[in-house]
């Protein structure tokens, strides 16, 4: 029953995955490649989160700060998509 919570945390990863495998094949865009980087290591720190989280097993101190270092890696990494996406946006205006 312990490995319930690790197990959707890396499901509700998957997506990320997919989403980086679309951004990668679109080799077109002069920002894809970041965007597709940027959301594979988002799904990285969702499944490393996920491993964090089944090692911490019943400790609750433990699964905190897995938790809590994984939702600021993946805010990190959103924060750091939309700025790329901007920079983007101002250099084809131009």
């Amino acid at each position: 029953m312990e490995a319930l919570a690790p197990l959707l945390l890396a499901l509700t990863g998957l997506p990320a995955v997919g989403i980086a495998a679309w951004y990668a094949r679109d080799a077109r865009g002069p920002y894809a490649r970041g965007i597709a980087l940027r959301w594979a290591l988002a799904s990285l720190a969702i499944f490393g989160g996920a491993i964090g989280l089944y090692f911490a097993g019943g400790d609750r101190t433990a699964a905190t700060v897995v938790v809590v270092a994984m939702v600021v890696a993946v805010n990190a990494l959103a924060v750091s998509l939309v700025m790329h996406m901007k920079r983007g946006d101002r250099d084809t205006r131009q």
